[in-house]
């Protein structure tokens, strides 16, 4: 066992939020607050799923309700972070076109067995890699648009449709949402150990086994975030999905 869960583990924990908290404060950061809410917030929901995953392994439907679930809370989770207007739920759409045929081809041709024990951590990952790619991409080429909305004005002035103006401005920085991806499926085995290659070994697995598992993870990420990023500039592109107050804005 890698941690033993104890009370030093209790005190460890509470001494590194803590810590992040002070230097968040101590920056003059806006996320001091919201780091000691999330860590809170993290270990009430982890003891909460440790507990419903082994139950819900047991029944089919129940897992199917608990992916739901999961799917649900990145789909809010994602269109908050992009806008605070009632488009947020366009969210839904980058997530599921990149895990739900990812999820759906590793089901059918075998690869994960649609088992709670294995499907759960696999859509758990998946489903998080499309969430990062949406708010990143998501915000940023919102951001974009808002800063450079003069070079929109122009590309409409040549003759350019509004959904091609935006596509040539956003795009680059929506773009950007795919480095951390790449950047760790690059350095992979040179600068970090991912969590899955870890815990396959610590699980008694060959080292052979932990890196095929976790390339398999890494590329699947690859293919989950990009179809993620391109539905999500798309959407910012045709103006479903904005910041602009809802009366004046596009596509409503």
């Amino acid at each position: 066992m890698l941690l033993p869960v104890n009370a030093t583990l209790g005190v460890v924990l509470a001494v590194l939020l803590a810590a992040a908290v002070a230097v968040a404060a101590l920056a003059r950061l806006d996320d001091a607050r919201a780091i000691a809410l999330a860590g809170v917030r993290a270990a009430l929901q982890l003891a909460a799923v440790s507990y419903l995953i082994g139950w819900v392994v047991r029944s089919v439907p129940w897992l199917l309700c608990f992916l739901v679930l999961m799917f649900v809370v990145a789909v809010r989770t994602a269109g908050r972070r992009l806008t605070p207007n009632r488009t947020w739920w366009w969210a839904a759409a980058p997530l599921a076109a990149g895990v739900v045929p990812v999820v759906g081809a590793l089901v059918l041709t075998g690869l994960v067995p649609p088992r709670g024990i294995t499907l759960i951590p696999v859509a758990g990952i998946l489903i998080g890699g499309a969430l990062t790619a949406t708010v990143l991409g998501g915000r940023r080429a919102l951001d974009e648009l808002t800063t450079r909305h003069g070079e929109v004005e122009a590309g409409l002035a040549l003759g350019l449709l509004d959904r091609e103006a935006r596509l040539e401005v956003a795009r680059p920085a929506a773009s950007d949402a795919l480095l951390p991806g790449l950047d760790q499926t690059r350095t992979v085995g040179l600068v970090t150990l991912p969590g899955a290659f870890v815990g396959m070994l610590l699980g008694g697995a060959s080292p052979v086994q932990a890196g095929a598992v976790q390339l398999f993870v890494l590329v699947a990420l690859l293919a989950v975030q990009a179809a993620a990023v391109a539905v999500v500039l798309e959407l910012v592109a045709r103006g479903r999905l904005h910041r602009v107050p809802l009366p004046t804005a596009e596509g409503e």
